[in-house]
């Protein structure tokens, strides 16, 4: 719990003595805003898996441009499900002639207390955002514990070394527009890695309503048993909310 608690008061601390810097993008959760400000998102979800079937999930997100050309991102969430998520992202970003390079650094840590266990995730990656497409490819790796294991046991943990990641996204205007939809393929989002033959259906849709304020809309589906590998369950989310750009 004391990753959480540091989480928070990063979240509180984002907002103190913002700065402006120029780029091409706002960044993974701010894109098209045009430039890097600190700003805060909120966000509602319903969600639906057939392991925990019907589920209300409070997401909140921080952004903050650390020095020109390299932001940090702070998440947590609360699932219903009693499962607590908290995520760090370091991205440097290099403006090029066309589009904009960027790689990024990524801690994530879900407790899942209903089965008295924690998920951990480090993730590396690189992409390259244009106005209409955005391609990241990487590499995670995963350890997953149980809060009840016998210390004198040989199975402790169970460790996976290395996951591939990769996220494409499609938009239909240029990214610095107003308002914007994107469709997506990918196995990671915000709040959950996945391994690479579990890849998540993404739809986004986003409005800026003006230099500080957007509203957004989100969804994601999970089927079962994609490519023939296993039988993942099927999930789904839909999700609601805003961000403020200072």
């Amino acid at each position: 719990m004391k990753k959480f608690f540091l989480l928070g008061v990063l979240l509180l601390a984002l907002p103190l003595g913002a700065k402006e810097y120029i780029s091409i993008d706002g960044g993974h959760n701010l894109r098209g805003f045009g430039e890097e400000r600190y700003s805060v998102s909120f966000a509602a979800e319903y969600a639906y898996n057939r392991t925990w079937e019907h589920m209300a999930n409070v997401d909140v997100m921080a952004h903050m441009p650390v020095v020109k050309n390299v932001q940090l991102d702070a998440r947590m969430q609360y699932q219903s499900a009693n499962v607590f998520t908290g995520a760090v992202v370091l991205r440097p970003t290099i403006d090029l002639p066309v589009g904009q390079l960027f790689a990024e650094t990524e801690l994530l840590c879900k407790a899942v207390m209903r089965n008295r266990m924690s998920d951990y995730c480090a993730a590396l990656s690189v992409g390259w955002r244009f106005d209409y497409v955005s391609v990241q490819i990487g590499g995670f790796a995963r350890v997953m514990d149980s809060w009840d294991y016998d210390w004198h046991s040989t199975d402790k943990y169970q460790a996976e070394p290395f996951n591939l990641l990769y996220r494409l996204e499609v938009f239909c205007r240029p990214q610095t527009n107003n308002w914007n939809i994107s469709v997506g393929l990918s196995n990671k989002d915000d709040w959950q890695m996945e391994r690479m033959w579990q890849p998540m259906f993404l739809l986004g849709g986003r409005y800026d309503i003006d230099d500080h304020w957007r509203v957004h809309l989100d969804g994601q589906m999970k089927i079962t048993g994609m490519f023939h590998l296993n039988a993942t369950f099927y999930a789904a989310y839909l999700r609601a909310g805003f961000t403020y750009q200072f």
